[in-house]
């Protein structure tokens, strides 16, 4: 006969019954944090497709118009007086540098509104000159050349130490001076009929020239020399 189960006492109930879970607050700027959130990164996809779109378009648009920086030369030289004096450290001077511009595109057309030449030697500034100005501003075509003079005459101010001195001695003994000059463009771009007005080009071109001395005669250069464009 099976043994009889303990009596069991009425309090008995089994296992404590864990209190049911209290849903959680969540407070409400969590949500608004991750609405902002999403709503960042929708305008950081749009921004990034933007700028990718963009950048498609100029590269395609380089590829077409394959832009080229225009060539300068200086071809002919006239250098006709060029003397130093040192009891008032004054120049005298006056010369002539006829230039060439190129223009190699295809597509694009060259609008000069401003050229400033600057003449150095010897590392000082001697002469300046405006070679184009706002009123003779011209058009350059695709695939030609124009031609650009400057006219330095006069005198200037220009203390020489002993170094440089010496080596303007020289220059007269050879018959031949290094001249530097420097020219600041201001210019702009055509393509068909579209003018880029908002785009604010000034490229700079150094040009070093030995000039030779020549008096009353023009000297041209069979070579003609090849100056540096940096934009």
């Amino acid at each position: 006969m099976a043994d009889k189960q303990p009596h069991l006492n009425g309090a008995y109930y089994g296992p404590a019954i864990p209190p049911a879970e209290q849903p959680r607050y969540r407070p409400q700027s969590h949500r608004g944090r991750s609405c902002c959130c999403c709503l960042f990164g929708i305008l950081w996809k749009i921004l990034v497709a933007l700028i990718v779109i963009v950048g498609l378009v100029i590269l395609v648009c380089y590829l077409v118009v394959q832009p080229r920086s225009f060539k300068f030369y200086v071809t002919e030289a006239d250098l006709t007086q060029f003397d130093y004096y040192t009891n008032n450290k004054t120049l005298h001077y006056n010369m002539v540098l006829n230039f060439t511009a190129r223009n190699p595109n295809k597509k694009l057309n060259i609008y000069y509104d401003k050229v400033e030449a600057l003449a150095f030697y010897e590392g000082a500034r001697f002469a300046n000159y405006d070679v184009i100005t706002h009123m003779n501003s011209f058009r350059q075509y695709k695939k030609s050349s124009d031609p650009m003079s400057a006219v330095f005459s006069g005198h200037r101010v220009l203390p020489l130490d002993n170094h440089q001195l010496s080596q303007f001695n020289q220059d007269k003994t050879l018959g031949a001076y290094d001249i530097y000059v420097k020219l600041y463009f201001r210019i702009r771009f055509r393509l068909g009929d579209f003018t880029f007005h908002n785009l604010d080009f000034k490229p700079k071109v150094k040009c070093d020239i030995k000039v030779p001395f020549r008096k009353n005669t023009t000297f041209t250069m069979f070579q003609p020399t090849k100056c540096r464009v940096d934009f």
